[in-house]
């Protein structure tokens, strides 16, 4: 289940992280992006990058990103990530509104979309 997650405090202040392309290494969506933080040899990495490829084509403005934690490990360690998959779900303001480590069920990638669009 992804549950809820205002994102760390990362920003001077105490303010709440914004992942933008320069973070992702790609443009995220319009509406909401899927995050997904993997590593090589993660077996449930490769169902979830499915579920999510799937889910992130049957809503417009919504895109899937794949991050190898192993090659950012700066984003990862900021992020708190401590295991794979790691599944981000972003506003269209880059916000992080739900976070959830394991392989997602698809229909709850599909609720926790419901917060971020």
């Amino acid at each position: 289940m992804l549950g809820r997650e205002d994102g760390p405090d990362l920003g001077p202040g105490g303010a709440r992280a914004r992942l933008g392309a320069a973070e992702l290494g790609a443009e995220p969506g319009e509406r909401a992006t899927l995050v997904q933080f993997s590593s090589a040899f993660c077996q449930p990495c490769r169902a979830t990058r499915r579920i999510l490829a799937e889910v992130a084509a049957m809503v417009e403005g919504v895109v899937h990103i794949e991050i190898d934690a192993e090659e950012r490990l700066d984003l990862v360690r900021a992020l708190g990530i401590e295991k794979t998959p790691t599944v981000l779900v972003l506003d269209a303001a880059g916000r992080i509104v739900r976070q959830a480590a394991g392989m997602p069920r698809k229909v709850d990638v599909i609720a926790a979309l419901g917060a971020a669009v």
